[in-house]
């Protein structure tokens, strides 16, 4: 008879649960309840009942809910997590309430309106894996919601579960206006922090590199120091020039400070100016000036960072401390060249990648020492490469070769030099070995570099290490999780799932690297091989009419000069891929 009351049916399963609990309940038991229950009855219910959904069960610390539509539930989970977060608003951090949240497409079995099976399952287990305010799904969801909402997702890689006998591949809910805020939390281990885009203060827009750089360098210093946690440069200048609430940037960066500055230069004297926050509670911990002469930068950078180190972990040692210390060049003109150059790198197009390698050049002549030119210089050819504009490849190769050689002899403890000449020499020259080698002491002198950790995961995968890959771009992300130019991200990505021959996911990552650079060569050439590989025959030859349009000569034989791999069979694919996308030969 129980046989004959037991229903099956495809259903999309959330399971989420309040993270910490039991702590809530000791601290205030009744408060707790009073809460929870306010937000089911205020947030939970009415969302789910708008997105046609059905609550299956509620426990004390979680609840179960069904929907027909993975779309739907997915559209359901990141609305609760966005409103979740603006309830926690003005709460103390010890009395907010966080959800984690799981969801699987599966089959389930249905008996007196409860759920039972794999489905719910492995929703539960996906649950358990998520962090503090994230949402992770398994594959079968992410491949239903595709694109039908303006939502990314990041591979997690896949996993064994607890009690699942196969590993499940998860993805996390990334990047959408819908969580944002609630995406990323402060490690409860180590001190975070986010350095703002400082003011320019010299009334001359030009000088606006020379800010940008300031803040870029200690952050660099910050870095260094393996006991804190800090964002790279892309993400937290992303608010540069906006009005932003310094607790929206804690909760979107995920970290409990935030460092806001100002540049003020006029002829030889400099000033920088620093407040230091606590972006829980939007508490200033420090504000101060420090002024010098230009002679006096790097002297000026150091006591800026001291200071927030001082205030944010004082208990650091003399050892730790001194990591913060560096000055790259004994020459100021030099140094102005290598933040020039800093910038039109950024700039991510031919014109800014020309500007970038002259005033790298310049500040290599000003200081045939300085380390770090030399590998931003190596790095520039990889730009160039990897946008279709080298000029002379024979050439182009054998100066990056040598700039990265030279720069991995100055910068034996200089983690930018290492790890930007260890790409160089791995992408561009094709020796995988001795570049992932400079990259992983590069990430021991600086765990915080999300550079590094990125170039570690493209080299990964082109020795065919499609997981490690992942792995280390989804630490690169981590370190800049909102990042404006999300291209090398999306980009590295792509790559990697093409290596593991998942296509569609690699094909999702080129289209949103297409949407950041059109233009751009690798992300075209990526995809129109995912495409072509996928089955998706017009997109493939639509990624091939963009590359003709810039680079009418465009051959697959170029493709396969300018793209290294170790394996010989991820070289036939690339090519065959070319091929069906309808790239000449």
């Amino acid at each position: 008879m129980a046989e004959e009351r037991t229903q099956r049916r495809l259903a999309a399963v959330v399971a989420a649960d309040v993270v910490g609990y039991s702590r809530l309940m000791e601290q205030d038991e009744v408060a707790t309840l009073a809460a929870l229950k306010q937000r089911r009855r205020d947030i939970l219910q009415p969302l789910v009942v708008d997105h046609h959904g059905r609550i299956v069960k509620v426990m004390g610390d979680g609840v179960l809910v069904e929907f027909a539509s993975p779309v739907n539930a997915v559209a359901c989970a990141m609305e609760l997590q966005k409103r979740m977060a603006a309830a926690n608003d003005g709460e103390p951090e010890d009395r907010r309430i966080l959800l984690r949240i799981g969801i699987n497409l599966g089959d389930v079995m249905v008996e007196g309106g409860d759920l039972y099976g794999d489905g719910v399952n492995i929703a539960a287990r996906l649950q358990t894996a998520a962090e503090p305010g994230d949402i992770c799904v398994s594959a079968k969801v992410r491949d239903e919601v595709g694109r039908k909402l303006a939502v990314s997702f990041e591979d997690l890689g896949a996993r064994r579960l607890k009690n699942v006998e196969a590993p499940v591949r998860i993805y996390r809910v990334a990047d959408t206006p819908a969580v944002t805020g609630t995406v990323y939390k402060p490690s409860a281990e180590k001190p975070s922090i986010a350095v703002l885009a400082f003011a320019n203060m010299s009334g001359d827009p030009e000088q606006e590199y020379f800010s940008d750089g300031i803040a870029e360098e200690i952050i660099t210093a910050l870095s260094r120091m393996r006991s804190l946690v800090v964002i790279a440069r892309n993400s937290s200048f992303h608010y540069k020039g906006r009005s932003t609430d310094v607790k929206q940037v804690g909760r979107e960066l995920g970290v409990r400070y935030v460092l806001e500055g100002s540049v003020r230069k006029a002829a030889n004297r400099l000033r920088i100016t620093g407040q230091l926050i606590d972006a829980e509670s939007g508490a200033h911990l420090w504000a101060d000036r420090f002024d010098g002469g230009m002679e006096d930068i790097f002297d000026l950078q150091d006591r800026v960072t001291a200071r927030v180190v001082g205030a944010i972990a004082p208990r650091l040692d003399e050892a730790e401390i001194e990591r913060i210390r560096s000055k790259p060049t004994e020459s100021l003109d030099a140094y102005d060249c290598f933040l020039r150059g800093m910038a039109g790198l950024h700039k991510w197009s031919r014109e800014g990648n020309d500007e970038a390698l002259a005033h790298f050049y310049r500040a290599i002549e000003l200081d045939p020492n300085y380390a770090a030119a030399h590998g931003l210089a190596a790095r520039t050819y990889v730009q160039r490469n990897a946008g279709g504009w080298l000029t002379d490849r024979p050439h182009d190769l054998a100066e990056a070769s040598r700039l990265g050689w030279r720069a991995v002899e100055l910068g034996h403890d200089d983690a930018v030099a290492l790890a930007t000449a260890g790409f160089a020499l791995g992408d561009l020259v094709g020796d995988f070995e001795d570049g992932a080698a400079f990259i992983e002491k590069a990430l021991e002198l600086n765990p915080n570099l999300a550079w590094a950790w990125l170039y570690s995961g493209w080299l990964s995968a082109a020795v065919g290490e499609a997981d490690l890959a992942i792995e280390r771009i989804t630490r690169a992300k981590r370190l800049s999780p909102h990042d404006p130019q999300d291209l090398s991200i999306h980009t590295a990505m792509a790559f990697a799932h093409f290596i593991a021959g998942r296509y569609g996911d690699s094909l999702a990552c080129a289209q949103a690297a297409v949407r950041n650079r059109s233009n751009f060569q690798i992300v075209n050439i990526l995809a129109a091989v995912s495409a072509a590989l996928a089955g998706q025959a017009d997109e493939a030859r639509r990624a091939v009419e963009r590359l003709q349009r810039f680079n009418p000569s465009l051959r697959v034989a170029d493709t396969l000069i300018a793209r290294k791999f170790r394996r010989p069979e991820d070289i036939a694919r690339w090519a065959d891929a070319l091929r069906q996308a309808g790239l000449p030969e």
